[in-house]
C-alpha cells in the first residue's frame, strides 16, 4: 500500500489543479498520505513511493523528473491532447484511484538516457529525448555525431535528437524518426531538418556511446534540451554525451495496453487537431 503519493498538476490544463485536490481528499479518506509537487526541482518535497500526474505527456516527463529520482512508478491523467504516456481519462478519476489503492494494476518498464554535458559535468536522465537544437537562433548548427567511437554523420541542421522508444512518439516522430515499440531497448538518431542528402534517422544499442559535438570550425551556439526543458547554451566546441542507462521508470498500468491501438487513434486525433 502506498504511504505517500504525489500529485503534480499543470495549472495552464483547465480543471487540472481541481482534479489534483479530488485526488488529494480521496486519498485523505482512504487514510493515505499526499503532497503537491511542483515543477521546481530544487524545493524541498516529501519523498513520494508514488507520482501521479495531471495534464499531457509534458506534464508526465515532469513528473518522470520526480519518479527518476526518487526510484518510485508513475501514473498520469490525461489533461491533454494526444496522451500517448498518460494512463487514464478525468472521467475515470475515482474507478483509477480505486484500483490504486486496491493494488489491482501493474508496472511496465522503460528505457530512459543518461546524458552528460562534459564541459561542465552535468548529469541528466531523460524518459523520450535529448536534443541539440539551434532554438532560438537564427542559424543552423553543424554537429558531428558519433557511435561508439564512429563517425555516423556531420550534420548542417536545426539539430539532432537521440530518443528512447517511449520517446519516438514525440519530436522524433514529426522530424521524420521511426516509432519504435515501447519495450524496446535502443536509441534512435534523427537529424531535424538537415540540409544534406545525409539525413536519415538511424537507430542504435542502448549501451551504444553516442557522442554529439558542436563543430568548432564556425562560430556557433545552440541549445540543450531534455525532456523538452532547457539545460542550457553550448558553444561551438562543446560534447554531450548520450546513452541508455541501467535504470528504468516504471509507469502504472490499470487497464490493458495495446500499442498499436493506442498508435493508430493518438495519431488519427493528433491529425484531427492539427488539421
Amino acid at each position: 500500500m502506498f504511504q505517500m503519493i504525489g500529485l503534480l498538476a499543470n495549472p495552464e490544463r483547465d480543471g487540472a489543479v481541481a482534479l489534483a485536490k479530488n485526488a488529494h481528499s480521496f486519498f485523505l479518506e482512504h487514510g493515505i498520505q499526499s503532497c503537491f509537487l511542483t515543477s521546481d526541482e530544487n524545493k524541498t518535497e516529501p519523498v513520494p513511493d508514488l507520482i501521479i500526474t495531471f495534464g499531457g505527456d509534458g506534464t508526465l516527463l515532469i513528473g518522470a523528473r520526480y519518479a527518476i529520482k526518487y526510484d518510485t512508478p508513475l501514473l498520469g491523467i490525461n489533461m491533454g491532447t494526444v496522451g500517448f504516456l498518460t494512463e487514464a481519462e478525468p472521467d475515470q478519476l475515482q474507478e483509477a484511484l480505486t484500483l490504486l489503492i486496491n493494488q489491482e494494476y501493474q508496472t511496465e518498464e522503460r528505457m530512459i538516457l543518461n546524458i552528460c554535458n562534459t564541459k561542465n559535468g552535468q548529469q541528466y536522465h531523460a524518459l523520450n529525448d535529448a536534443v541539440i537544437t539551434r532554438g532560438g537562433y537564427a542559424r543552423l548548427i553543424r554537429v558531428e555525431c558519433k557511435v561508439n567511437g564512429d563517425l555516423f554523420g556531420t550534420f548542417t541542421a536545426d539539430g539532432m535528437i537521440a530518443a528512447t522508444p517511449t520517446g519516438s512518439t514525440g519530436y522524433s516522430l514529426s522530424a521524420g524518426g521511426p516509432i519504435v515499440e515501447p519495450g524496446m531497448h535502443c536509441i534512435t538518431l534523427t537529424p531535424v531538418c538537415a540540409h544534406s542528402l545525409q539525413r536519415c534517422p538511424c537507430i542504435v544499442s542502448a549501451r551504444a556511446d553516442i557522442r554529439f559535438s558542436l563543430q568548432s570550425d564556425r562560430s556557433q551556439t545552440a541549445e540543450l534540451q531534455i525532456d523538452g526543458i532547457s539545460r542550457g547554451t553550448l558553444e561551438a566546441g562543446d560534447e554531450i554525451y548520450v546513452t541508455g542507462s541501467e535504470k528504468t521508470i516504471c509507469l502504472v498500468r490499470l487497464y490493458p495496453y495495446h500499442f498499436y491501438s493506442l498508435l493508430h487513434n493518438k495519431l488519427r486525433e493528433w491529425g484531427s487537431h492539427h488539421a
